[in-house]
């Protein structure tokens, strides 16, 4: 498949839905009573349009995690150093974290890319290399990424999601990995949702109060250095290289027509770039679950979107996303395993 130019990223047309009657029709021809299965009818309605078929199967779902290190934990924005990034890559490509145990549970092919870590990982085993630099600069001081690294990530994610495509998958769920990237997430949050800053900031990874003192600190600061508005200004001004990607692989998904699943915080500030920037996009989104991060209900209200779980979740990685998976099998398998309600009336004679 040839790459994508940022113009054919960003044509992404809402869904189709000449199909709805149809599926409508089939869901309530099933045996069970018209919505007694609420929203998971609701769900495979959607999975129908974007599948273009009555019968939408799931069968190879792959997790993207994107890793990247935000310069604004060197102003003191997150609990941990840096190096954390590493260490998890580590534990990912061990098969060790919280992601590769729920991927396995619910059958989910893994694959790690290094969006912008700051370390040489060059050596790493199985890591899919896509660094577009060792980190982003330190947003409170300076613009996190240049216009180009801005549209250089979008891209790679744009590539990757393809690729995991033409590899056979037919459901895109999106993680991450990146110390400090609650704070990246916060201000793109801030402008594009848009929200009040105060509204978007949280503990992330785990901060005390004064931590969250400092935090609210660097990023009013980050804020007042720049009024960027428009969806790539403010990605190049404040995100994060794995978000970015996150963004660019969820574009080309939607344009592809493959479901992706939105993990928490992190994932639907992607989210919201890539909606920003593409509209049409939205359709394509399931919203896995509603983190606990400060600031996540309100995204999520700012796109429409109703979780389909409600864990108290906030680690990231895709986890939220995974959990998510049985859902979406059961609603496909909703229009194409269960039997006519008029069969059943029949045999009832």
């Amino acid at each position: 498949m040839a790459a994508l130019t940022m113009t054919e990223l960003l044509a992404v047309p809402g869904l189709d839905r000449t199909l709805e009657p149809t599926l409508q029709k089939a869901l309530d021809g099933k045996a069970k009573p018209p919505g007694a299965l609420g929203r998971i009818e609701e769900l495979a309605l959607t999975l129908g349009l974007i599948q273009r078929r009555v019968r939408p199967a799931v069968k190879q779902p792959v997790l993207l995690v994107f890793a990247g290190d935000h310069g604004l934990t060197r102003s003191g924005v997150a609990a941990f150093p840096s190096g954390v990034t590493v260490a998890m890559v580590d534990t990912l490509l061990a098969g060790k974290a919280s992601a590769n145990a729920f991927a396995r549970v619910v059958g989910a092919q893994v694959r790690v890319i290094d969006a912008g870590v700051a370390a040489d990982l060059s050596d790493r085993r199985g890591l899919i290399q896509a660094k577009i630099a060792r980190g982003t600069a330190d947003a409170s001081v300076e613009p996190a990424m240049t216009p180009q690294h801005a549209e250089a990530a979008l891209l790679a994610g744009a590539r990757l999601a393809n690729e995991a495509i033409a590899d056979g998958a037919d459901l895109i769920a999106l993680g991450e990995m990146g110390i400090g990237n609650s704070a990246s997430a916060a201000l793109l949050m801030h402008r594009l949702a848009p929200a009040l800053l105060e509204d978007c900031v949280g503990p992330g990874a785990g901060q005390s109060q004064d931590g969250m003192r400092r935090k609210r600190a660097v990023l009013a600061r980050a804020a007042a250095r720049s009024n960027a508005a428009a969806p790539m200004d403010v990605l190049a001004q404040f995100g994060g290289f794995e978000i970015a990607m996150m963004a660019g692989a969820l574009l080309a998904a939607a344009k592809t027509g493959v479901p992706i699943l939105v993990d928490g915080f992190i994932g639907t500030a992607a989210a919201l770039l890539a909606i920003r920037l593409a509209p049409g996009a939205r359709d394509y989104c399931l919203f896995a679950h509603a983190s606990a991060e400060t600031g996540h209900r309100l995204m999520l209200q700012r796109l429409e979107a109703r979780p389909l779980l409600e864990l108290d979740m906030r680690l990231g990685e895709g986890t939220g996303a995974l959990l998510a998976v049985p859902l979406v099998k059961a609603a496909c398998a909703l229009l194409s395993e269960v039997a006519e309600l008029a069969d059943v009336l029949e045999a009832a004679g």
